[in-house]
């Protein structure tokens, strides 16, 4: 019993570093209707019919989001160019992950 403990002492922070790859249907799931905070203090809504919000200090930007091929995509005006991410969750926050392994971070501010 000792010994089961004991490695259940060392394996619990490993499993709570654990990301849950999420797919498209997920993805959307946990966006729609959602806002996050960044670890910068920036702030981001994702609404139902496709619109974003992004506020930062005083200033703000709308674009537009959507889920394709299990990611997170999106366009900021003037650029009509896709960027996409893909999307992992770990309880209340969210991180976006580009092609070179670069990560955002968000949690939930509307729980």
């Amino acid at each position: 019993m000792r010994a089961l403990l004991l490695v259940l002492a060392f394996m619990t922070p490993a499993l709570a570093e654990d990301w849950t790859p999420l797919n498209s249907e997920a993805i959307t799931v946990a966006l729609t209707g959602r806002s996050l905070a960044y670890e910068d203090g920036t702030q981001q809504n994702f609404f139902a019919d496709g619109r974003t919000l992004y506020r930062a200090g005083a200033g703000e930007s709308w674009g537009k989001w959507w889920v394709a091929d299990d990611a997170y995509c999106s366009t900021w005006p003037p650029s009509e160019t896709p960027a996409c991410f893909g999307v992992e969750a770990q309880g209340s926050m969210i991180r976006f992950l580009d092609a070179g392994g670069s990560e955002t971070r968000g949690s939930y501010t509307d729980q």
